[in-house]
């Protein structure tokens, strides 16, 4: 299907892949076919359609994607609760208690992986910044592994009462919170940059109204993110024991976020779309 889609260097930017070709009037004109496969890359069929009102610009897996994917996978195997099979009893339970904060820094890295690869099929861009965005994200991550770990062991260890982890003092436990904020807020900066990045190529890339709106909601999202662990990091100075508690507050505030800027975007969308 290489006929849809095409280099954009013909938009004055070489390093940007996006499909210009085989897209229904409606979808040229800024609208909407979805019910057109043509309009998809042809990796998305049936019931793999990018997220609605997105088509996705990215092309084959480029090898940065793979490098990513490669270094997000290499940082999953290091929270691993342990490396070997153990062979007694207690060994097992020892490990088995481990699985829950295993289960919760596996979330979070796969988070923020979905995040990149949203970032990666919306846009498709690989000029120099968004390559030095990458590696710096990269780079964060296996930086933040093993602390990551560490809180969180540390604190389900805390709420069962388990005594194998050693009890921290009070510096430490701000010490531990500002590295956990401060990397938290680092890495959905990063994503601000991506995305604020993305917005300012948006008439090299081609982006419609509803594309462009839903660009600045990601920019936001993202930044409210970093706003919460920046918070978290001021907390942690004073009060590490409720610096954790504030990244309870990412639910609702997303929540109402998307809420917002999905009634823009579909009101968008039923303005720009197919008549």
């Amino acid at each position: 299907m290489n006929h849809r889609r095409k280099e954009h260097a013909s938009h004055g930017h070489p390093s940007v892949r996006a499909y210009t070709t085989s897209q229904s009037p409606a979808t040229r004109a800024g609208g909407y076919d979805h019910d057109s496969p043509a309009d998809f890359p042809s990796e998305h069929r049936q019931n793999l359609f990018p997220k609605k009102y997105f088509p996705w610009r990215s092309g084959e897996i480029t090898r940065l994607e793979a490098f990513c994917d490669v270094v997000f996978g290499f940082a999953l195997t290091l929270l691993v609760v342990s490396l070997e099979v153990p062979n007694t009893y207690a060994a097992l339970m020892e490990d088995m208690r481990d699985f829950l904060p295993f289960a919760v820094c596996f979330s979070q890295l796969v988070m923020i992986w979905l995040a990149h690869y949203k970032f990666s099929r919306r846009y498709g861009l690989e000029d120099a910044y968004a390559v030095f965005l990458n590696m710096v994200l990269l780079f964060l991550v296996l930086l933040y592994v093993y602390p990551l770990k560490f809180v969180f062991a540390l604190l389900f260890s805390q709420l069962t009462g388990d005594q194998s982890h050693a009890i921290v003092s009070w510096h430490e436990a701000s010490v531990l919170m500002r590295i956990y904020a401060l990397g938290f807020a680092s890495v959905f900066l990063l994503f601000v940059l991506m995305y604020l990045h993305a917005y300012r190529m948006r008439q090299k890339l081609g982006l419609n109204a509803v594309e462009v709106e839903q660009t600045r909601a990601s920019i936001w999202e993202n930044a409210i993110l970093t706003s919460v662990g920046l918070s978290s990091l001021a907390v942690a100075f004073k009060h590490p024991e409720w610096a954790g508690w504030l990244f309870c507050v990412i639910g609702p505030a997303l929540a109402i976020h998307r809420t917002i800027s999905g009634k823009r975007v579909r009101s968008l969308a039923e303005r720009h779309g197919p008549a």
